[in-house]
Order: C-alpha cells, then sequence, then structure tokens
C-alpha cells in the first residue's frame, strides 16, 4: 500500500490528516482516523457515517472524487455510489 496526503487547491501543499490511499485492488480517500471513500473493482463505496461529517472531510472528499456533493448526493440517490460502513 502507498499513503500520500492530499494537497490544498490554494496552496498546493500537503494538507494534515486527509490521505490517500492505494492498494493493489482498491483507492481510499482517509480523513483524520475515518476511511471516507473506497473505489474498488469500479464501484464507489462511501462510509454511511462519515461521508459528509464535517465541512473539512466533505472539501477533501470532492476534491477526492472530483465533484460537488450536491453531484455526490445525486449518485448516492442514483444508486451509483453505495453508502456501507467502512470503518466497521
Amino acid at each position: 500500500m502507498k499513503v500520500s496526503n492530499m494537497y490544498s487547491t490554494r496552496t498546493n501543499n500537503k494538507v494534515a490528516n486527509q490521505f490517500v490511499i492505494k492498494g493493489d485492488n482498491a483507492t481510499y480517500f482517509q480523513s483524520y482516523n475515518s476511511i471516507i471513500v473506497k473505489i474498488e473493482d469500479g464501484k464507489t463505496y462511501l462510509d454511511e457515517y462519515y461521508w459528509n461529517y464535517s465541512r473539512t472531510t466533505s472539501k477533501y472528499r470532492s476534491s477526492f472524487l472530483m465533484e460537488n456533493t450536491k453531484e455526490t448526493e445525486k449518485k448516492i440517490k442514483e444508486g451509483l455510489y453505495i453508502l456501507t460502513n467502512l470503518n466497521g
């Protein structure tokens, strides 16, 4: 696995506590100690509790997915994103 910090779009500096984790079969976005997004086999999973937990989490989740929260909500409603417990 490879872990890297996300970068600020404003300053291009590393952002503390916001990580992209790349494994052999999946890519994850982690905010602080919680997995927020998992992408595996062409499917996107969002943690049902933490996916929209805070302003900071939402900001970097949106950056990771390259879309805004309204687009994410639409994809959840359409069943394109799966809400599940990623931190159990």
